[in-house]
């Protein structure tokens, strides 16, 4: 009974409340982020495939140094280092910036790579067959990058979401912040506390990464 009680003092309804709380805070954080880099990454991407003289190159330098910055330095400059040039952003939107380049950038690199492993002869034939570059990066190249493309993408999404616990080092009230708070309350209880963060975050990225294998199989 000893060994239950810490359990049972922490998993009382209102701590489970406050911590589904800070969970949707987490999945809404996530949810924008992903939704937001799909689009700038994809559209990123595809510039860079398309190897524009000037704007490809740019994006490519843009790219690369934010792949080689670590997010918590990009959220250390999102919310304290912008408001110093005027732009200021409450917690949760500065989260959602700092997360959208940091993955708008990797999703860039893996969209960029799906469409250059489609064979070039598939652009020349459709160049041939009377398509503009447009309609055949649309039409032929895109379709087959994308079967390559998502189970990577899935899994960097994955990534995204258990990133957004380095936000609370700013204090974005998400699952971890929540569960922190509940622990220093109790005391010496934070094993239990642990043990559900880690619970609640085990089921959302398990059940994301069954659909990155399941489509993993399908390209097989």
């Amino acid at each position: 009974m000893d060994l239950l009680a810490p359990f049972i003092e922490v998993y009382t309804l209102d701590n489970l409340k406050f911590l589904l709380e800070g969970f949707g805070v987490t999945l809404k954080v996530a949810a924008i982020s992903i939704v937001l880099s799909f689009v700038i990454g994809g559209l990123i991407g595809t510039l860079r495939y398309a190897r524009i003289s000037v704007v490809s190159p740019l994006l490519a330098l843009v790219v690369e140094t934010i792949r080689n910055l670590p997010l918590l330095l990009l959220i250390f400059f999102t919310y304290f280092a912008l408001p110093e040039i005027g732009i200021e952003m409450e917690i949760t939107t500065a989260a959602i910036a700092a997360l959208t380049v940091f993955e708008s950038a990797m999703i860039s690199e893996i969209i960029r790579g799906g469409l250059n492993s489609v064979e070039k002869g598939q652009l020349e034939a459709g160049r041939a067959s009377g398509l503009t570059y447009i309609q055949t990066l649309r039409y032929i190249i895109m379709p087959q990058a994308l079967r390559r493309m998502v189970p990577p993408i899935v899994s960097q999404f994955i990534s995204l979401l258990k990133d957004t616990s380095l936000a609370v080092v700013i204090a974005l009230p998400d699952l971890l912040h929540n569960g922190q708070i509940i622990y220093a309350q109790k005391g010496s209880y934070v094993i239990p506390v642990f043990i559900m963060l880690a619970f609640m975050y085990f089921i959302v990225n398990y059940a994301l990464s069954l659909v990155a294998r399941r489509l993993e199989l399908k390209q097989m």
